[in-house]
């Protein structure tokens, strides 16, 4: 008989690294979840842009059992099927030649970062080993990806930081074009600032970019961790920008909730990431490569990536008739189905306080930063469900608004 268990719990056994909602979700169906009283609650969280195809998707129960029925775990002295699979699905789908597959988007950071210091070092010399960033950009919780992060409150009670890691200002080209010079060996960027509070790269910033890398052989980095697998409407952001990268990292939506990273980049600089040069010991394992192929082949279709347009149409018209009688949001930024809702001055710090008001509503909805209320729904959402928790999103600023006029 299993233990009964409660959100108090958490309090009482876990590592206070997080501040989890009251509530327990333990079951989920689409993009509706129920709790352990069976409370029902809208999802436009979509587990923090993960779960692209919903809750339960039926078609990756199947792979994963079927996959579970055959092979779990051998560890990377061997390689597997579905994960050879799912390289050529990452190559033919992107400009990428060569993946090197992990568990996480700090881990793909992780492993771009280190190719490029390696690969300048091979070709250039260990000089050539400066970073650019951009403040405000989130790349991960691991000692570098954190330094890399442009957010000093995720990583100063961490220091000594690993260094040459510089920050620019984010979509000013002139700021980065200061800071890059021939030592550097990589530029990291996020198309889309995620956790930086929803802010879309401006078409000439990331193409100067480009130039800027070009001119100092540098190798520009897509964190797309993120906005990759369909969220912004293209597979990988990259393509809707018109500009490739030399490697991308992606995860989060790319096992559809089944734990998976991946590093893609090109043959040429894969060469410098020889036998021994870097590894994990549960990276490309047989079950996630399943899902995570079934995940690929049933997104990038036509009809998924047109429906990101029309769902991204039918958030943007709601929350637009939401403003209009409310008077919250001073932007409504993004791109398909990741969006951020701005908050203005009489509500500025509080999209904490509209995260908690949604859930009281049955709704669960994510913030980025203080001012900043986001969504990054399934890619596949119904019209119902959208309908239904902008209903629940309304009566929650409602409550918001109510209370901060008390």
């Amino acid at each position: 008989m299993q233990q009964s268990v409660s959100r108090e719990n958490f309090d009482q056994w876990m590592v206070p690294s997080y501040a989890p909602a009251t509530f327990v979700p333990v079951r989920a169906e689409g993009s509706t979840l129920w709790d352990q009283d069976n409370k029902n609650y809208i999802d436009f969280a979509g587990g923090i842009a993960v779960n692209a195809l919903g809750h339960a998707h039926p078609e990756l129960q199947q792979a994963l059992q079927q996959q579970a029925a055959r092979l779990w775990h051998t560890g990377n002295g061997y390689t597997n099927e579905p994960i050879l699979r799912l390289a050529k699905q990452l190559i033919d789908a992107t400009f990428a030649e060569r993946v090197f597959f992990c568990n996480s988007g700090a881990e793909a950071n992780e492993a771009a970062l280190k190719l490029a210091r390696k690969y300048a070092h091979d070709h250039y010399g260990p000089h050539k080993s400066g970073i650019v960033a951009f403040n405000n950009a989130f790349h991960g919780r691991t000692l570098f990806t954190v330094s890399a992060g442009g957010q000093p409150a995720y990583s100063k009670d961490f220091a000594p930081l690993p260094g040459a890691i510089e920050h620019a200002v984010f979509n000013d080209l002139d700021s980065a074009a200061r800071l890059i010079n021939d030592e550097t060996c990589a530029v990291i960027v996020e198309p889309i600032q995620g956790e930086g509070g929803v802010v879309p790269a401006e078409p000439a910033f990331l193409r100067g970019l480009r130039a800027l890398c070009d001119q100092h052989n540098a190798l520009l980095i897509f964190d797309e961790v993120q906005t990759g697998v369909g969220r912004t409407g293209s597979l990988y952001a990259y393509m809707h920008y018109g500009v490739t990268p030399d490697v991308l990292s992606t995860a989060k939506a790319l096992g559809g909730g089944f734990p998976i990273g991946a590093m893609l980049t090109t043959e040429k600089l894969a060469s410098s990431m020889g036998v021994g040069t870097h590894g994990t010991t549960y990276g490309g394992n047989p079950l996630a490569g399943a899902v995570a192929g079934k995940v690929i082949e049933l997104i990038n279709r036509p009809d998924v990536m047109d429906g990101v347009g029309l769902r991204h149409r039918w958030f943007i018209d709601g929350l637009n008739a939401i403003n209009q009688r409310l008077h919250l949001f001073k932007e409504i930024r993004g791109l398909g189905l990741l969006i951020g809702c701005v908050l203005n001055e009489d509500y500025s710090g509080k999209a904490k306080q509209f995260n908690l008001a949604a859930a009281e509503q049955g709704l669960m909805v994510l913030i980025a930063g203080a001012n900043v209320v986001r969504f990054a729904p399934a890619l596949v959402i119904s019209e119902q469900e959208v309908k239904e928790g902008l209903v629940r999103f309304e009566r929650a600023c409602e409550a918001v608004v109510k209370g901060a006029s008390v």
